[in-house]
């Protein structure tokens, strides 16, 4: 069983907007003694380097690549508590995607606590999006 008194608590305190609408949480509180795993951005590529060009299916792409990497350590998308998004030419379309998309990963709406940060590009031409996460393995 797990041991839920490690668990990272995910709050919105009172006095700040809701935030579950644009899929993120205000704070999050990570007790002692857990590991952090570290997880540079990913971007929309596959394995083999493919890259389309459809925003939404890099965001999903990028999900894909997150999750490869969080099971590789034991972990879901539920033991992630920072990302960081980094998205080529922002706009209100493409925040609507990165909302639904991100809704979909965290059903229960217990997002972990999120930067967005426009940018004018990325490392690789074409590449839309990069999100980093940080996870939390419980001891």
């Amino acid at each position: 069983m797990e041991n839920e008194t490690n668990a990272p608590q995910f709050i919105n305190p009172a006095g700040l907007y809701d935030p579950t609408p644009n899929a993120y949480s205000h704070m999050v509180l990570v007790p002692a003694g857990n590991t952090l795993v570290y997880i540079s951005g990913q971007g929309g590529e596959t394995a083999d380097g493919h890259l389309v060009n459809d925003f939404r299916a890099q965001v999903k792409q990028a999900f894909s690549n997150l999750g490869t990497a969080l099971t590789s350590q034991g972990l879901t998308f539920k033991d992630v508590v920072k990302q960081t998004t980094l998205v080529v030419d922002h706009s209100e379309e493409k925040l609507k995607v990165l909302g639904e998309e991100t809704s979909l990963i965290w059903p229960d709406k217990k997002f972990p606590v999120n930067t967005l940060i426009p940018v004018p590009r990325l490392a690789l031409d074409g590449m839309l999006i990069e999100i980093e996460m940080l996870a939390v393995k419980r001891s």
